[in-house]
């Protein structure tokens, strides 16, 4: 025996003003929707790839070798 299947309500979508009023009730005179730019891109130029971080660190850890011996911890 096979269960009759319920349709699916679809729910149809809500606009931003919609949406806040089944949130927040009515809105009033001191709520205002503000479309604001796009974001600026934060960095140009990052590192890539793992890799390359690596090649960095490993770099910077062979400089070091020749100027001073172990640091103690205090």
């Amino acid at each position: 025996m096979t269960w009759p299947r319920r349709k699916s309500e679809r729910l149809k979508p809500l606009d931003e003003a919609a949406a806040y009023a089944r949130c927040h009730g009515d809105r009033d005179e001191t709520v205002r929707i503000v479309k604001l730019p796009p974001r600026r891109v934060r960095y140009d130029a990052l590192l890539t790839t793992g890799e390359e971080i690596r090649r960095g660190l490993e770099a910077r850890i062979d400089g070091r070798d020749g100027e001073s011996g172990p640091v103690a911890a205090p």
